[in-house]
Order: structure tokens, then C-alpha cells, then sequence
């Protein structure tokens, strides 16, 4: 993970923590053509960990862990990221196991950010 994938992943980070009152003990991201991919460990709080040990309860916050991020991201537009980048966010993708506690997004920018920021 070079310098600006690391910014990156502080960033995501810090906006699910302000957004969702917490955000994943790791990040790893890596840029991608037009993607950063963030790969996250350490996801759910204890009560969302409790939820998920019901057959229901895991449905209901799967739905949360993927949509309800993604709409997050659409109704609160990540500047920082974008200012960083210097690109703009047109997508994301999002994944999660709940049993490993492991999560994946995809960020969609309009420009080649792996070019844009490969170590020379």
C-alpha cells in the first residue's frame, strides 16, 4: 500500500466512523484502474455481532451493511476522498461477510487512479 492508498483508507475510516459511529479496525486499499478497493477487517460492533448470530437478524444487517452504506456514500459525497484523488466518485460496490467479519468496497472514480498514483 503506497502513500496515497494509505490516505485513502484513513479516510474511509474516518467517514464511516462519523457516519456510522464506527468504522472497521483495518482498511487495506488498493487502486485499481478506476477503482480503490478497500479490503476491512473488523467491521461490526458487538451489538451488530450479537444480531448477526439470528437467522433474521443476519438478513437484516447485511441489508444495512451494504445498502445503507452505499446510500450513505450517495446522500454524503466523499469531497475528502475526491480532493485527495483529484477525481471524481461516480459509484460503489459493497460486500460483507458477516461471519468472518470481513468487508470490501469498490470506489468508482472518473479517472485512472492507479496510474495517476503508482510509485515510481
Amino acid at each position: 500500500m503506497n502513500k496515497t492508498e494509505a490516505e485513502f483508507s484513513n479516510l474511509v475510516k474516518a467517514f464511516r466512523k462519523r457516519h456510522m459511529g464506527k468504522g472497521p479496525r483495518e482498511i487495506r486499499t488498493t487502486f485499481c484502474k478506476h477503482w480503490a478497493i478497500c479490503e476491512m477487517d473488523g467491521n461490526l460492533s458487538p451489538v451488530e455481532k450479537f444480531i448477526a448470530s439470528g437467522t433474521d437478524g443476519k438478513q437484516a444487517l447485511r441489508t444495512a451493511r451494504t445498502e445503507m452504506v452505499k446510500d450513505m456514500y450517495k446522500n454524503h459525497p466523499p469531497v475528502e476522498m475526491e480532493q485527495l484523488l483529484g477525481a471524481k466518485f461516480l459509484d460503489l460496490f459493497v460486500d460483507i461477510d458477516l461471519e468472518k467479519d470481513f468487508g470490501m468496497s469498490i470506489f468508482v472514480f472518473d479517472q485512472d487512479i492507479q496510474s495517476k498514483f503508482a510509485v515510481k
